[in-house]
């Protein structure tokens, strides 16, 4: 959201307690209140935009439940607004290493992991067969160390459907440019698109 707005796109951040967020109000964004499962939320409050960008969990919930009926809300939603472009955030776990087996197939992956997972597998299976030609997905899947904490780089490495080779952690700053250069510059299109932090010169 912040590098939205620094790059002066108008943002709505959409969550399910405006009350919850005070931080998140500045110039150019609108904080909203709506329902990532529910397509009529979606669709209202997605009319006008250009692209959205899904980042939401629920713990509470069953991931394949939660993923799924986020996948079809966000399909019938952003098609119904006109939104043409989805940017959806996946999780690690899902993607093949070298030898091209997915990490949360591993003998050893708990299962408890393997489960919340499986919902994000779900959510790509459905956009994948759902979304039409009007509607242009990608689901971004950074690297096990997402780390609110780590210093950013100012850039990021991608590799599609595959882990990045070397140190798995991203800075959120760098996540964030590579969420909004694909927003402006698509490069990629309905596949699983790793990132990871840039190396150290």
């Amino acid at each position: 959201m912040a590098e939205a707005a620094a790059r002066g796109h108008r943002v709505t951040a959409v969550v399910r307690d405006p009350a919850r967020h005070p931080d998140l109000g500045r110039p150019g964004v609108v904080v909203a209140r709506g329902d990532v499962t529910d397509p009529g939320s979606v669709a209202a409050l997605a009319a006008g935009h250009d692209a959205a960008v899904h980042a939401s969990a629920r713990l509470d919930v069953p991931s394949e439940e939660y993923f799924g009926a986020t996948a079809k809300a966000l399909l019938s939603g952003l098609t119904a607004a006109r939104v043409g472009r989805l940017l959806t955030l996946g999780i690690a776990t899902t993607l093949e290493d070298a030898a091209g087996a997915r990490l949360m197939d591993a003998p050893d992956f708990p299962a408890a992991w393997r489960a919340f997972a499986q919902g994000h597998v779900v959510e790509f299976d459905l956009l994948a067969a759902g979304a039409g030609p009007d509607l242009d997905w990608l689901m971004v899947v950074p690297p096990l160390d997402l780390n609110a904490e780590a210093e950013p780089t100012g850039g990021y490495r991608t590799a599609v459907g595959t882990v990045v080779d070397g140190p798995g952690r991203i800075a959120h700053a760098d996540l964030a440019l590579a969420l909004l250069d694909e927003i402006e510059t698509p490069r990629h299109s309905r596949v699983q698109l790793a990132v990871s932090a840039s190396l150290p010169d």
